[in-house]
Parts: structure tokens; sequence; C-alpha cells
């Protein structure tokens, strides 16, 4: 008979899950829905549902998924309207230079955040005045006292 104490972790676990398609790593220890919002451009509500329609168990460590399922996330996460995420959990709805509805993730995220910025500035709108002079865009307005 064996005395070994059983192993907690699977064999097929890891510490870290590298997203290649995505260019971002996350924890292997934590939950699929805690792990996916360690990527820039996925929220919780957008967690849960590619994990809704991979049909993956909320439950599970990250780092204990196969690398079929972990390809199936990537893949859903890269093309949202193709496994029928809605239109309204978009990041970019209708965008003005193109007219596509699509979903950024990580450093195209900044790249597009950065590119409207600059859009604003150079079309002299009020948010691109307020961007330009560093002050505040969203919000009530700072009254300065003297």
């Amino acid at each position: 008979m064996d005395d070994t104490i059983p192993a907690i972790r699977p064999d097929n676990y890891r510490e870290k899950v590298f997203f290649r398609k995505l260019r971002s790593q996350v924890d292997g220890s934590s939950k699929v829905e805690r792990a996916l919002t360690q990527i820039r451009g996925i929220g919780k509500k957008y967690a849960q549902l590619i994990i809704m329609i991979a049909k993956i168990d909320p439950n599970i460590r990250i780092g204990a998924l196969e690398q079929i399922d972990l390809d199936r996330i990537e893949e859903i996460a890269l093309n949202p309207e193709m496994h029928g995420v809605p239109v309204e959990m978009l990041n970019r709805k209708y965008d003005f230079k193109n007219g596509w509805n699509d979903h950024y993730i990580g450093n195209q995220l900044d790249i597009t955040t950065k590119c409207d910025i600059d859009m604003m500035k150079r079309m002299k709108s009020f948010k691109g005045w307020r961007h330009r002079k560093k002050s505040g865009v969203r919000g009530m307005q700072i009254v300065k006292k003297e």
C-alpha cells in the first residue's frame, strides 16, 4: 500500500499562465474569472461571459486548465462577435474610423485610447482642449479660490 500524500495540484498545473495571442500573463493560482480580469480590457462581466461561452467551471484555478480550454478562452476574447458576445459588452461600439464593433485588449486598448485623445486635440474639441491643458476632462468643474 502506498503511504504517500496525494498531490493537491494536478500534474498539468502551471504557476503562471501565458496567453500568447493576448500578450499577457496571469497568476495560475487564481480562479478563472479573477485571472481573466488581470488582463487589461477584460472586466468582471466580460470574464464571466467568456467563461459561460467556453463552458468552463468558474471554480477551477486557471493554472489547472488544459491547454485546449486556454486556447478556447483566448479565441473567444479575440473574436467576441463570432462567438455570440452581444454588442453591448464590447468596449468599442461602432468605431468612427471604420464603422466596426470591436473589443480591444492589452496594449491595443492603450494605443487606441491615445489615438482618440490625440484626435480630440487636433479637432480642438472641448475635451481636447482640456487634455491639452492637462485639466480635468470629466466631472465637476473646479473653482479656484484666490
